[in-house]
């Protein structure tokens, strides 16, 4: 049951196992989900989807598989074997509501008598008692009243619809949108190497049970550290100029970042950075932090992550004097060479479209310094700067 949703599914390159099509199925058979297709979408993409970057392409698969199934029939058989939605549909309904289907000739007949109509209607049809349509007090369509019917489409009325048979929409979701303050951190957190320091604030539940044990049953409480991500970060923010579109994105990126990482600093610089920084964009020319200051305080073991456009004139990158606000002794390339050697793992996140990279010169001379370490500013270039760093 259900091979060609799990082929599907994988055809659209979702890394969906045989080991999740048999969850789904052991699911469906402890029936999680009966005769709802919104409830069995919920279900098999929380099986088979396991990295939310692969929701637009489980839903492209999911859509294109429904959209095949033509009949009530198909669709029943599709989700769940027969003799279930049987079982299921008598458990709900009243006794009145039972009589109702019977005076109809049961489930079979009410069904059957559907896809006749559905057969031999050609237009669409309101009111009345006999198409397939809206309003009226025919037991097929919506927004009318019968109740042993079948919905199809529209919100309901009654409620009293046997079966729904209705259309539906899915969002898309796609590793190349822009980010929000919660994508971002669940990007951020692939950068991640735990470790335990400050303060013994935290109850430590193991060893407390040990300790009291071993104590002839007289309470002995442990304590530990909060559990800290260690890893080290230093962040550069371009700002200014063509970075002001994306002023709203980096806001999110800084403010998820603050809450991810425990060592972070962070400093802004503009289009390229040169022999110094600064941390307060109101003081940026009366207070600022000479660049070779920060190589010398931040070890090595520091992760350097850039935030910018990289878009800008040549000279600023190639040239003394090429920066537009003063005159730079040496050329931002050799800072960046500077930085890339003292550290090593460095990435650049480039809010521009990567489609558009190629026709900007600057943005190609950035990416020669930093060995092609730039990845653009989207859910899946954060978790490819993310692991490139965690290498």
């Amino acid at each position: 049951m259900l091979l060609s949703f799990f082929n599907g599914v994988r055809r659209a390159g979702v890394p969906v196992t045989l080991k999740e099509h048999l969850a789904l199925l052991e699911a469906l058979e402890a029936r999680l989900v009966l005769g709802d297709i919104d409830d069995f979408y919920m279900l098999s993409r929380t099986i088979m989807v396991k990295d939310e970057k692969h929701y637009d392409k489980f839903d492209k698969a999911f859509g294109a598989y429904f959209k095949e199934i033509q009949s009530f029939d198909d669709l029943v058989e599709a989700l769940i074997p027969d003799d279930w939605l049987r079982q299921e549909f008598m458990k709900q309904l009243s006794e009145e509501e039972k009589a109702a289907i019977e005076s109809m000739g049961g489930l079979d007949k009410l069904i059957e008598e559907f896809e006749k109509r559905l057969k031999e209607q050609e237009k669409r049809h309101e009111g009345g008692n006999k198409w397939i349509g809206t309003g009226g007090t025919s037991p097929f369509g919506h927004g009318g009243y019968n109740p042993e019917g079948i919905r199809v489409g529209g919100q309901g009325g009654q409620k009293k619809a046997v079966k729904v048979w209705d259309q539906r929409q899915f969002a898309n979701y796609d590793d190349s949108i822009q980010l929000g303050t919660r994508n971002i951190k669940m990007a951020l957190k692939r950068l991640r190497k735990f470790a335990r320091t400050g303060a013994e604030d935290q109850l430590d539940i193991d060893d407390t049970i040990n300790s009291t044990a071993k104590n002839a049953g007289l309470l002995d409480i442990k304590m530990v550290p909060e559990r800290h991500n260690a890893v080290k970060v230093l962040i550069f923010f371009d700002v200014g100029g063509s970075m002001d579109p994306y002023v709203r994105l980096c806001e999110e990126l800084f403010s998820a970042a603050k809450t991810e990482f425990k060592h972070m600093e962070y400093f802004y610089f503009h289009n390229c950075p040169y022999d110094r920084v600064w941390k307060d964009n109101y003081r940026r020319f009366s207070e600022t932090t000479p660049m070779l200051d920060v190589l010398h305080k931040y070890g090595s073991d520091y992760k350097v992550i850039f935030i910018g456009d990289a878009s800008m004139s040549p000279y600023e990158i190639l040239s003394p004097g090429g920066s537009v606000e003063y005159f730079n002794e040496e050329p931002g390339m050799d800072w960046i060479k500077r930085l890339t050697e003292t550290y090593p793992k460095t990435v650049w996140l480039n809010p521009t479209p990567e489609n558009h990279w190629r026709h900007t010169q600057s943005i190609s001379i950035i990416r020669e310094l930093l060995e092609e370490r730039m990845y653009p500013l989207t859910l899946g270039g954060l978790e490819n700067a993310m692991a490139e760093l965690s290498r």
